[in-house]
C-alpha cells in the first residue's frame, strides 16, 4: 500500500480494515473515517457512517457526499487488487442512478467489483447500500498511471 494511506486492521471491528489518507486536509477526509473489507468473492466493501456534515436539509445523506464515496471506493477496489501500484490514476466517467435515499447516522456501504482491466483502463460497477436497501447503481471507468520505464542507455 502506498506511503499515502493509513491502512490496517481496526481492532474495533473484526473483518474490517481502517482506510484513510495520512494528509487529513485532502477532500476525501470529508466523509470521516472509512472501512473497507475484500469479500472471497472479490466485492470490495467501502464503509462510511455519515453524521450530520453529510447530510443535507432532509436528514438524507447529500448526493454529493455519497458520490465521493463512490468515486473512492473504485480507488479503494482497484488498490486492494493490486491494479494500481505506480502512483495515482484519475476518474475517468462515473455514472449514477440514485434509486433510494440515504440516512444519516447509519452505515453506508458502496461494494464495488472490477469488471474488465486493460493495460492502462479499468472498469468497474457497484452498488451503495444501507440496511439492505440500495441508494445508488453506479459504473465507473480509472485510467492507471502506467509503470515508469526504465532508462534506456
Amino acid at each position: 500500500m502506498p506511503d499515502d494511506f493509513a491502512f490496517g486492521p481496526d481492532p474495533d471491528r473484526p473483518g474490517w480494515m481502517r482506510w484513510a489518507l495520512r494528509e487529513q486536509n485532502r477532500y476525501n477526509s470529508t466523509l470521516g473515517p472509512m472501512w473497507v473489507m475484500k469479500r472471497d468473492d472479490g466485492i470490495v466493501v467501502v464503509r462510511t457512517e455519515p453524521e450530520h456534515l453529510q447530510g443535507n436539509l432532509a436528514n438524507n445523506v447529500h448526493g454529493g457526499a455519497i458520490l465521493t464515496q463512490v468515486d473512492i471506493s473504485l480507488f479503494v477496489c482497484a488498490r486492494l487488487h493490486g491494479a494500481l501500484r505506480h502512483g495515482p490514476a484519475v476518474t475517468l466517467d462515473l455514472n449514477s442512478h440514485f434509486v433510494g435515499a440515504g440516512k444519516v447516522g447509519q452505515p453506508l456501504d458502496a461494494e464495488v467489483e472490477i469488471i474488465r482491466e486493460t493495460g492502462r483502463l479499468m472498469f468497474l460497477r457497484g452498488l451503495v447500500v444501507q440496511a439492505g436497501e440500495t441508494v445508488c447503481a453506479f459504473t465507473g471507468t480509472i485510467r492507471k498511471t502506467p509503470a515508469p520505464r526504465a532508462k534506456s542507455q
